[in-house]
């Protein structure tokens, strides 16, 4: 990994990073949707069906109620957070493997997980209220009320209720997620692409197909780790207030004792559908971006 270590630059990164996230909402929000409405359906009453029976009836029941759109409800709020998520993502993960290395040639094996986990922390702070909102109003369509007209309405009212509280609910669960998640994120895309790259190659001349796979693995291996805490984040984010007063343990205990501990792999066949894709072009937006940048502007 020695040559592909290069000074870290924020306004590549900014740059870079947020083209790829851009890519991700666009390519994985509709099942993003399918993922969250699965998550917080209400348990059916005895004898009656649930609302959703899966991923595929959630998709066909969302498509033919409300069209294309309904799978894109709530985009806005991850678009206009993604670019400063994803800058300070890639930027965290770049200055967790820097702090690691005595030179710069230095190769870094088990420190990219703590870089990674880095990143997850530098990017809670942008994803809770995104992620706040998007959950909001991802639900709100398919329980038939209207209580936001939009993503600003939503934090306008949400600040109004509880202030920046109420916008920042599910912090805690936000990190419990994203840290080792996004540790096992960038392990797994460097780990991949160091063995994707021929002898006597570097990793910044890998093929497209190999960036593609490597970022589809990366995003699968994401999930696997963080899809737990997101079913909790996501019923925490989307209760009534004051449903749940000592957070996610009340959260955890609910679903364990109404609906098993199965319940927390909820949306499980969504994410999975999602995650290859989505972070396939993620990371192919940012390598794309990021060689572009080093050509049009290399000393930026």
């Amino acid at each position: 990994m020695a040559d592909e270590v290069k000074p870290i630059s924020p306004l590549k990164n900014l740059l870079a990073g947020g083209f790829g996230g851009m890519c991700l909402v666009f390519v994985g929000h509709p099942l993003d949707t399918v993922k969250v409405r699965l998550q917080t359906q209400p348990p059916s009453l005895p004898g009656q069906p649930p609302m959703y029976s899966g991923t595929f009836d959630c998709f066909r029941k969302t498509l033919m109620r409300e069209g294309i759109r309904g799978l894109y409800r709530g985009m806005a709020a991850p678009i206009v957070g993604v670019t400063p998520m994803f800058a300070v993502c890639f930027f965290g993960f770049g200055l967790g493997k820097k702090l690691q290395q005595k030179h710069p040639e230095d190769v870094l094996s088990p420190q990219i997980f703590a870089a990674g986990m880095l990143s997850g922390v530098f990017t809670t702070g942008i994803m809770t209220p995104g992620e706040r909102i998007k959950c909001l109003l991802q639900i709100q369509a398919s329980s038939g009320e209207t209580k936001y007209t939009g993503p600003l309405d939503c934090a306008k009212k949400l600040y109004k209720e509880a202030g920046v509280r109420g916008i920042y609910k599910g912090t805690v669960l936000t990190l419990m997620r994203d840290v080792p998640a996004s540790g096992m994120y960038f392990m797994t895309y460097e780990w991949l692409k160091n063995i994707f790259t021929p002898e006597g190659k570097s990793v910044n001349e890998l093929s497209v197909p190999r960036i593609l796979v490597a970022g589809g693995f990366a995003g699968i291996f994401n999930w696997a780790v963080a899809i737990p805490p997101d079913v909790l984040k996501s019923r925490f984010q989307t209760a009534p207030p004051g449903k749940y007063p000592n957070g996610f343990k009340d959260v955890l205990r609910e679903l364990i004792r109404d609906e098993g501990i199965t319940s927390l792999y909820k949306g499980f066949n969504a994410v999975m559908i999602r995650a290859f894709p989505a972070n396939a072009a993620c990371f192919l937006g940012f390598e794309v971006a990021m060689k572009f940048l080093n050509w049009a502007v290399p000393n930026l």
